[in-house]
């Protein structure tokens, strides 16, 4: 710890101040924050908490971090006094990059470790070491096309997480496919075949668990992909990219 007394009178005058003013002005930013997260809770009624509050990079608006079991995370925009809520991007025009996903990305991010993996179907083809997971509804038209490229992939294991997200009917495909004898079977027989899973009722607690893993890590579409070292890819990838980012993981 510094201690004051090496400096002057005056300038040990002049931290003292500039310190009281830090305090003051945190002790005021405690009373903001508690009132801005009310007003905005207030206003999106049952519609999710606030996990978060901080300044935004725009000098008078504050970042408000929110989340919903049922429609995940978002970021809104509110002034110090919540007259104003704006909902949507933020970009930097000197990078032309959106601070809004970059934050809601680093708010989301998972390590792959972390995955709960018992409620993932596991395939493994050949040795296995390479490892990826996806999160993917059975209805998804650009999951089906991933689930055919996947067939290509060699010394792979794949976890998929069903987030039946497209409707009733994924529910109970999704349901059905948990509680075959042989989910992976079921599963590939679908997206490839078409072959229509008949998997009687059963525990199928893993589905929720999986719908619960997309809404906290903020997958708002499928299929998504997440890699070993944390990457995500949202959305369909061509086979030989994925096969360029698997080898990139490779090499770390």
């Amino acid at each position: 710890m510094i201690s004051l007394s090496i400096f002057s009178p005056a300038r040990r005058r002049a931290l003292c101040a500039a310190l009281l003013a830090c305090s003051v002005s945190a002790t005021a930013f405690a009373a903001d924050e508690a009132a801005i997260k009310a007003a905005v809770e207030s206003f999106i009624g049952g519609n999710g908490k606030v996990e978060s509050l901080r300044k935004a990079a725009i000098p008078g608006l504050y970042e408000v971090a929110l989340f919903s079991e049922r429609s995940g995370r978002d970021i809104l925009y509110v002034d110090e006094k919540v007259n104003f809520v704006i909902s949507g991007e933020i970009y930097d025009t000197r990078t032309r990059q959106s601070i809004t996903q970059a934050r809601l990305d680093q708010l989301s991010a998972i390590k792959f470790a972390d995955l709960p993996l018992d409620a993932a179907i596991k395939t493994v083809r050949g040795s296995g070491k390479r490892v990826l997971a996806t999160f993917e509804d059975p209805n998804c038209s650009y999951c089906k096309k991933l689930a055919r490229d996947l067939q290509t992939l060699k010394d792979v294991t794949i976890y998929t997480f069903l987030v039946p997200i497209l409707g009733p009917d994924s529910e109970l495909k999704a349901r059905a496919i948990w509680c075959s004898a042989d989910r992976s079977k079921a599963w590939n027989e679908w997206m490839v075949n078409n072959v229509r899973p008949t998997g009687e009722a059963c525990d199928s607690s893993g589905v929720d668990k999986a719908r619960a893993l997309g809404a906290r890590i903020n997958v708002r579409g499928t299929p998504t992909i997440l890699l070993s070292d944390g990457t995500r890819i949202g959305g369909y990838v061509q086979p030989d990219q994925l096969e360029m980012r698997l080898a990139q993981v490779g090499k770390q």
